[in-house]
C-alpha cells in the first residue's frame, strides 16, 4: 500500500467512508470527494488518524468539468493510481406507484452516472500511458435486476455497468484494470429510510472491504451477496412475465405499504420537509 494515490468520490458516507477508512495507512494518499463538507471532513480527520495523507474536495459530482479539471490537476501532481467512482443517489416511485420527479429523476442520472464518467475519464489516457492503474465503478445488483419501485436508479446503475464493460478491454491492453462492483443491499445512512425489501443487507464496512479486494486484485467485477446474485441471474433465464411477477410481488407491494418518502441525494423527504441523513 506504501506510496499509493487513491482518489474516492461519495466519500462522505455509506461504502464510499468505509473504503476510505479501509485504504487509510501511513504511505497512502487519498483524495476524498463529497458535496457533504461537515460528513467529510469528519471522514478525511479519521483518515488522517490512521496515518495517511488527505485532501478532502467539497464538491458535487454533478458539476462535472470542475471535477474533471480537479482530478486531472491532482493527477499532474501525483499519478492516482486507483479512482473509485462510487458517488450515487437514489429515489423511489411515491407510496401509490406514482412517477419520480423529474428533478430527482435527473439528479440520479447526473450523479450516478454522468458523475462517475467524469470521475474517470481524466485518468484514462494517463493511466494508458503510464500501463498501470486500477478503475473501479461501483454500480448496483439493480443494474442487472431492475427494480419496479426505483427505476431511474436501475437504469443509471445498468448504464454505468455498460459503460465498464465497453472500456475494459481497452484498458487492459495498456495494462490498466476495470472492476464493476454490484452490490446488493447495503446498510446506509439513506437505506435507513428505504421501506422496500431489503434482503442479505451488508453492511457497509464488509462491503467496502470486498470491493476494496477485487480492486486490488485486478478483478473484472464483483457482486454480492452471493445468493442473491444467484437469484437475479436465474432470475434473467426464467419468462420475463414470471420475472416480473416476482418482482412486482415483494418490491411494488412494498410500496404501498411503506412510508410515504423519496429519497434523493442523502436526503429523505417526508411529508415536504427534507431531512439530511
Amino acid at each position: 500500500m506504501s506510496g499509493r494515490h487513491i482518489l474516492i468520490t461519495g466519500a462522505s458516507g455509506g461504502i464510499g467512508a468505509a473504503l476510505a477508512r479501509h485504504y487509510a495507512r501511513p504511505g497512502v494518499a487519498l483524495v476524498l470527494v463529497a458535496r457533504h463538507a461537515g460528513r467529510l471532513g469528519a471522514v478525511a480527520e479519521a483518515c488522517r488518524e490512521r496515518g495517511a495523507q488527505v485532501s478532502a474536495l467539497t464538491l458535487d459530482v454533478r458539476e462535472s468539468e470542475a471535477l474533471a479539471d480537479l482530478i486531472a490537476r491532482f493527477d499532474a501532481e501525483r499519478p492516482i493510481d486507483t479512482v473509485i467512482a462510487n458517488a450515487g443517489v437514489e429515489s423511489s416511485l411515491g407510496r401509490e406507484g406514482q412517477a419520480e420527479l423529474l428533478s430527482d429523476a435527473l439528479a440520479q442520472i447526473r450523479t450516478n452516472f454522468e458523475g462517475a464518467v467524469a470521475t474517470v475519464l481524466p485518468l484514462l489516457d494517463p493511466m494508458r500511458a503510464r500501463g498501470a492503474g486500477r478503475v473501479v465503478l461501483v454500480a448496483s445488483l439493480a443494474g442487472r435486476m431492475p427494480l419496479p419501485d426505483q427505476p431511474t436508479y436501475s437504469a443509471t446503475k445498468a448504464g454505468l455497468i455498460a459503460f465498464g464493460e465497453a472500456l475494459r478491454p481497452v484498458l487492459a491492453a495498456r495494462g490498466v484494470s476495470l472492476t464493476v462492483a454490484c452490490p446488493g443491499f447495503v446498510a446506509t445512512g439513506m437505506s435507513r429510510d428505504y421501506g422496500g425489501w431489503r434482503p442479505l443487507e451488508w453492511s457497509a464496512e464488509r462491503a467496502a472491504a470486498a470491493i476494496a479486494a477485487a480492486a486490488d486484485r485486478g478483478a473484472r467485477g464483483i457482486a454480492f451477496p452471493w445468493p442473491l446474485v444467484a437469484l437475479v441471474g436465474l432470475g434473467r433465464c426464467v419468462p420475463a412475465r414470471l420475472r416480473e411477477w416476482v418482482l412486482r410481488l415483494f418490491f411494488v407491494a412494498d410500496i404501498r405499504r411503506g412510508a410515504p418518502s423519496t429519497r434523493v441525494g442523502g436526503m429523505v423527504r417526508v411529508e415536504g420537509e427534507s431531512v439530511h441523513r
